[in-house]
C-alpha cells in the first residue's frame, strides 16, 4: 500500500530507541527523510544507521536534543530545516514522568513532566507549524498514553499531564484543518519497550510481587494475549501521517491490543 508521503520530511521525537526509533524506521521504510534525536548522544549513531538500512535512498539524520529545554529544541528544528528543509511529517515523543502515587511528587517532579512531556509537544508544534501553513500540507502525531481514556494506577504525574497534550491536540485540530494540516493522538498500550519494563517493575514492587508474576498479570489483562511490538505502534503512528489519512484528525488512536474498557 502506497502511503502518498515519499520525499517527505519528518522529525520524530526521542527517537534514538524505542516507540521513537520504530516509528523512524517505519517512516523511512515509505520513502520519507527523516531527522532522529536523542539526548543520549551515544545512540544516535546506531539508530541514524538502523533508519538509514529502511531505505538507502532516504536522507536520514541525526542531532542531540534536550527535551525539557525550549532553546535545545529551537536549534533542533532549525538544524533539521537546514538539513531535510521544512518538516512535514512531526511525531512528538519523550520518555513519561516517573511513576507514583499523589504523595510521591513533589513540585519539582510535576514540573519536570510539565516541561518534557507536555512543553517539548508544544515547543516542537510551535517550531514546524508556520512552514506547515505556508505550504497547506502537514501531520502532527503525537505519543501520548491511553491514560487519555482510562487513568492508569500508580501514574499520578503521567495520567495528568499526558491529557494536557490530548487537549491542546483537539484543540489545535480544529484550528489548523483549512490548511490542509492533521492533528492525532496515537495511544499505545503496553509496549515491549524500557519504559514498559520500568513501569512493571514499579508495579510489582508497590504490590510485593515478582516483576515476571506483573509481566503476567498485565498480559493477562490484554484481550490479544501479548504486549505490542514497537514495529506494531510505529505502522499507526505511519498510517496516520500518510496521504491516505488526511480526513482523520483531532482523534485519540488506542493500540492497545483491546485492554482499554472504555468506549
Amino acid at each position: 500500500m502506497d502511503l502518498g508521503i515519499r520525499g517527505k520530511a519528518a522529525l520524530v521525537g526521542a527517537s534514538g530507541r524505542g516507540l521513537g526509533l520504530a516509528t523512524a524506521h517505519r517512516l523511512g521504510m515509505e520513502g520519507v527523510n527523516v531527522a532522529i534525536c536523542d539526548k543520549d548522544e551515544s545512540v544516535l549513531e546506531p539508530a541514524r544507521a538502523q533508519v538509514q538500512k529502511a531505505d538507502p535512498g532516504i536522507r536520514v539524520v541525526a542531532f542531540p536534543v534536550d527535551l525539557t529545554d525550549a532553546a535545545s529544541i529551537n536549534g533542533l528544528v532549525k538544524r533539521v530545516k537546514e538539513a531535510l528543509g521544512p518538516v512535514d511529517i512531526l511525531v512528538t515523543n519523550s520518555g513519561g514522568p516517573p511513576p507514583g502515587i499523589f504523595e510521591d511528587a513533589d513540585d519539582a517532579k510535576w514540573e519536570l513532566a510539565y516541561r518534557l512531556t507536555f512543553l517539548s509537544a508544544v515547543r516542537m508544534i510551535r517550531g514546524v507549524l508556520p512552514d506547515m501553513k505556508q505550504r497547506r500540507w502537514g501531520r502532527i502525531i503525537n505519543f501520548t498514553s491511553r491514560a487519555l481514556k482510562e487513568p492508569i494506577p500508580n501514574l499520578m504525574i503521567s495520567n495528568a499531564i499526558r491529557l494536557a497534550v490530548g487537549g491542546m491536540a483537539k484543540t489545535l485540530a480544529a484550528e489548523v484543518a483549512a490548511y490542509g494540516i492533521t492533528v492525532n493522538n496515537l495511544l499505545p498500550g503496553p509496549t515491549t519497550t524500557d519504559r514498559q519494563v520500568e513501569l512493571i517493575a514499579a508495579r510489582a514492587k508497590r504490590k510485593g510481587i515478582s516483576v515476571e508474576q506483573e509481566m503476567i498479570d498485565t498480559t493477562r489483562e490484554i484481550p490479544l494475549g501479548r504486549l505490542a511490538q514497537p514495529e506494531e505502534q510505529a505502522a499507526a503512528a505511519a498510517f496516520l501521517a500518510s496521504e491516505l489519512a488526511r480526513y482523520i484528525t483531532g482523534i485519540s488512536l488506542l493500540v492497545d491490543g483491546g485492554a482499554v474498557k472504555a468506549l
